[in-house]
């Protein structure tokens, strides 16, 4: 790390510097950073953010719909939930015709938490220092990016 700080200060890149990945990479970890920043006032994590957000959006959701949206296997996603429910935020209820279908809701705790954590987006916005208009071309452009490589993976 020291090495790509001196380089980089020097005007010289690294191999590092020239990959997409390690830069998708980088960019995804200092992103995850600043929400564990601000997330830590309400004992979240990022992923548990991420199914807040979901059912604050869509309502109730079956597990697997969840998982599917957030592109969390049910090894990771099922413990996230178990974490939800013992703090009161969600409920997970088994289908009655179907008992195989478990599906998760908010309590009035986790509806509750919609308004405590409205700034957060906004705070995380003014962390990348991003116009509007870069910002949405930066989404589009890992939109594209993640649907290439989705394509190219499944075949």
């Amino acid at each position: 790390m020291r090495y790509l700080v001196v380089c980089n200060a020097l005007g010289m890149s690294t191999a590092l510097d020239e990959m997409v990945c390690f830069s998708l990479y980088t960019a995804s970890r200092a992103t995850t950073q600043a929400y564990r920043r601000l997330l830590d006032p309400w004992g979240l994590t990022y992923p548990q953010y991420l199914v807040l957000v979901q059912l604050w959006t869509r309502g109730p959701l079956p597990v697997r719909a969840l998982g599917d949206d957030l592109a969390l296997d049910s090894g990771t996603l099922s413990p996230l939930l178990k974490r939800l429910e013992n703090a009161g935020i969600v409920t997970r209820t088994r289908g009655e015709a179907d008992g195989r279908v478990v599906t998760v809701a908010l309590t009035s705790r986790g509806q509750a938490l919609r308004e405590e954590m409205a700034d957060v987006p906004a705070q995380l916005f003014a962390c990348m220092s991003l116009s509007m208009e870069s910002a949405q071309a930066l989404l589009d452009s890992l939109h594209t990016l993640t649907a290439s490589v989705q394509t190219a993976n499944a075949s």
